[in-house]
């Protein structure tokens, strides 16, 4: 998936270098490439001969090129099917569980009043800046718990926390063991200086952040650094714990023991093996491995229908561990039944989830979609910026971008472009934006020409050209002048110019049979050598932006004086 930085990173001001063979011999068509996206790939030299410095000397230094190349990465592919995706989403509409939490409403709490919050997808990730509310949102919905008690997510401090008076929480469950037929209703709320509640009973699993903290900073394992130390009981990891470790860690765990360090098991720490066989202690592991194990060993142990709290997952987690353990909770939510609910604040935790399954907190409001972490930062004026612009997808952030380096003259540095995952958290985003008194820079909306029913000029909502999606239009009107567009468009895909009767014939024959323009770039892709999918998009945008500049004028005045326009002579 492109990342937002990504589309608009245009690097520092162009620098021309006169030893260039491009500066000595100009290309008639080297303007045009410049606008071309990079390739995707590490910083060496592009497909078929063609060198970073051929596509950009005398506009900008090849080092000032590479800049951003590791954020334009293939679109992540998970290993959870999408038709598991959409049955785990169809069970929790049929209501097909014993125990679940379908939706609350805070109806007071904290900043929150009146949010209501679906669990649409039994794997649900909260997401936010600090300070937002994600964990509010968290501990509100472990509060209807028997379990859990109150104080683990909202302790009260005496007169430093009057504002707890008249909290409110509304639940709406199911719990077959209370109403085999209908939802049941629960209400928590703090009144007379303490919690009320009718809670009900469930396995509930709760991971906090403390789970990272490394073996020698644990008191409780203080005892376990004497030279005379033996466990009261060492057991074996399961199998099915190691097997599920391993997918996440990417090494072999067997051989590995759970110490317990009292008679209750109520404190343990784990043993592993070196390759050689060599044990060594959980003094000896990195946080992020034995939370792993600890987690997994703790959900695997949890009954069907239980649920499961983390806190900020992917803390001690490198980014594919993070996809890989989110993975493993919706695998748990099929195999058993489960729910899980945690918070983030990583766009590889988001990766592996459908958009229905993510919520932002933004200081009193819930918004529902997939977006992307970093317009968080923008949201709450944590990046310096003077426009942002918030879109429904990828696609649609690159289409803004390439429009805007086309027109060229924009202070791209400037400008932040995110995509949202969905119309609605566009367009609640940008008047969530607009609405905050703190922030000290406009957003403006961008939909998709399928959207025109939801433009409003005076909120800054509007549509890109055309009227279907963005991937639609470009592909359409590139075909109607494929005869004119072939050749740039079979130089800007990386490929020598004398195939451009291939690149059209696939392009005219994938036009045929495509049935979704959202996986048509791949689907070129795989009849041009495999070429990547991004790399074919970013050649139709770059060549649809030269090839329609009436359009690229359209996106440049919807954004009108709010853009932000490079000094002249810079």
């Amino acid at each position: 998936m492109l990342g937002s930085d990504a589309a608009i990173d245009l690097s520092p001001t162009p620098r021309t270098h006169a030893s260039s063979p491009a500066d000595k011999h100009p290309s008639p068509t080297l303007s045009w490439l410049r606008s071309v996206p990079l390739h995707s790939g590490p910083p060496s030299t592009l497909r078929h001969g063609w060198t970073r410095q051929d596509l950009f000397a005398g506009d900008r230094h090849p080092v000032d090129a590479f800049k951003g190349w590791e954020d334009r990465l293939p679109e992540f592919k998970s290993e959870i099917r999408r038709s598991q995706i959409d049955g785990l989403a169809a069970k929790v509409a049929k209501r097909s569980y014993r125990k679940y939490l379908e939706r609350m409403t805070l109806r007071r709490v904290r900043g929150f009043v009146d949010c209501e919050v679906t669990f649409d997808f039994p794997v649900t990730a909260l997401v936010g800046p600090n300070g937002g509310g994600k964990t509010t949102v968290l501990g509100a919905a472990a509060l209807v718990y028997r379990s859990v008690p109150p104080g683990r997510f909202f302790a009260k401090s005496g007169k430093y926390d009057s504002s707890m008076q008249n909290w409110s929480i509304e639940y709406e469950l199911i719990d077959r063991s209370l109403n085999t037929r209908s939802p049941v209703s629960r209400t928590a709320s703090f009144k007379r200086l303490k919690w009320n509640r009718n809670a009900v009973e469930r396995d509930v699993r709760l991971f906090g952040v403390d789970r990272t903290l490394p073996a020698t900073e644990r008191q409780n394992l203080r005892k376990a650094t004497a030279g005379s130390f033996l466990a009261v009981k060492e057991e074996q990891l399961p199998v099915d714990v190691t097997t599920h470790a391993e997918k996440i860690l990417g090494k072999p765990i067997s051989g590995y023991q759970q110490l317990y360090l009292d008679a209750e098991d109520r404190v343990s720490m784990f043993t592993g093996l070196t390759y050689r066989g060599e044990a060594y202690s959980e003094f000896h592991f990195g946080a992020g491995e034995a939370s792993i194990i600890r987690m997994i060993a703790e959900i695997e142990a949890a009954q069907d229908n239980a649920i499961v709290f983390i806190e900020e997952i992917e803390n001690g987690l490198h980014p594919v561990a993070t996809q890989r353990i989110v993975e493993y909770l919706i695998d748990v939510a099929a195999r058993k039944s489960c729910q899980v609910i945690f918070t983030t604040h990583s766009n590889d935790a988001l990766a592996p989830l459908p958009p229905i399954a993510i919520w932002s907190a933004l200081s009193g409001e819930v918004i529902q979609g997939k977006p992307d972490v970093r317009a968080l930062r923008t949201l709450t004026g944590q990046i310096d910026a003077q426009l942002a612009i918030f879109v429904e997808d990828s696609f649609a952030e690159s289409m803004v971008a390439t429009a805007l380096r086309t027109h060229g003259g924009v202070e791209m540095d400037a400008v932040k472009i995110h995509a949202m995952g969905g119309a609605s958290p566009a367009v609640k985003m940008t008047e969530h934006h607009n609405e905050n008194p703190t922030t000290n820079f406009p957003a403006v909306c961008l939909l998709d020409g399928d959207q025109a029913d939801r433009v409003a000029p005076a909120k800054r909502i509007h549509i890109l050209p055309g009227t279907e999606s963005p991937e639609e239009h470009v592909f359409q009107r590139v075909s109607q002048q494929l005869d004119e567009l072939s050749a740039k468009l079979t130089v800007a895909l990386h490929l020598p110019v004398h195939r451009q009767e291939e690149v059209k014939s696939v392009i005219q024959r994938r036009g045929l049979t495509n049935r979704d323009r959202h996986v048509i770039w791949e689907q070129i892709g795989e009849d041009l050598d495999f070429t990547s999918g991004h790399t074919v998009s970013t050649a139709f945008l770059a060549t649809w932006a030269q090839a329609y500049p009436e359009e690229v004028t359209q996106i440049v005045t919807a954004l009108g004086d709010l853009l932000p326009i490079r000094a002249a002579g810079t």
